[in-house]
């Protein structure tokens, strides 16, 4: 097995932390480290729900996704000063919402909006995983916001299960764990998994770049990947006082 550029083995993420209680003014807030890759997550509590579900009993929760201007090696323009948001960002946002709803019971929400936004102060590969990662711990913290406000009813479990996400490759032939920049660029193919904590599989996005894979070469992806986020999942546990 060979030796990475940052020192890491095939099978190992980036080192990994996240800062609880980031910011004072969300009720939710978490920065989240992958390496290099640096993302704020807010999570905004709101006590009521959309027009269209006012009445069912249910919440809802949705999520956006922006990258700062120089959280890459070049200056992006703001999407607000071109007037639309790309493609790659609306489809970055609806994952998120969507990997962040597969483990929130929305009868157990109430009629309570949240809404996660995870801003990527700095890239470096894995911008979306840390998000979802990050989202989550978030989350966590504005729904029990909301049941000390008593929003939320005390005996309510809104929180089904954990959610996490990493990202996978094969790179010069071989299977490697959250991949960085360089790696992302380099591979041959190139997947992110969203699981649950309990090891549940919420979504698997994987493409071909350069060469097509083989149903071996899916299936140890998907099991690296898996055991990823298992080692996130324990880290969310820990910085959520869980473990």
């Amino acid at each position: 097995m060979s030796t990475r550029i940052d020192g890491r083995s095939a099978t190992d993420h980036r080192p990994v932390s996240i800062e609880r209680g980031w910011s004072t003014q969300a009720e939710g807030s978490a920065l989240i480290s992958f390496g290099s890759t640096k993302v704020l997550c807010t999570a905004s509590f709101t006590n009521g729900v959309p027009r269209w579900m006012a009445g069912k009993g249910t919440g809802w929760v949705t999520a956006e996704y922006s990258m700062l201007p120089r959280s890459t090696n070049e200056r992006m323009q703001r999407e607000s000063i071109k007037g639309k948001v790309g493609g790659r960002t609306h489809e970055i946002s609806r994952l998120i919402g969507r990997s962040l709803r597969a483990v929130v019971d929305m009868k157990g929400l109430g009629e309570n909006t949240l809404v996660i936004d995870c801003d990527v102060l700095q890239a470096d590969g894995g911008t979306r995983t840390a998000s979802i990662t990050g989202a989550y711990v978030a989350m966590a913290d504005a729904i029990e916001w909301g049941r000390d406000k008593g929003f939320i009813a005390k005996k309510a479990t809104p929180l089904t299960d954990s959610v996490q996400a990493i990202s996978v490759g094969i790179v010069g032939g071989e299977p490697m764990l959250d991949l960085a920049y360089t790696e992302d660029s380099a591979a041959d193919t190139d997947m992110n998994i969203v699981t649950t904590g309990s090891g549940k599989f919420i979504e698997v996005q994987g493409t071909a770049e350069h060469a097509p894979f083989d149903r071996d070469e899916l299936n140890t992806l998907l099991d690296l990947g898996l055991a990823g986020n298992q080692s996130l999942a324990a880290i969310q546990r820990d910085v959520l006082g869980l473990a």
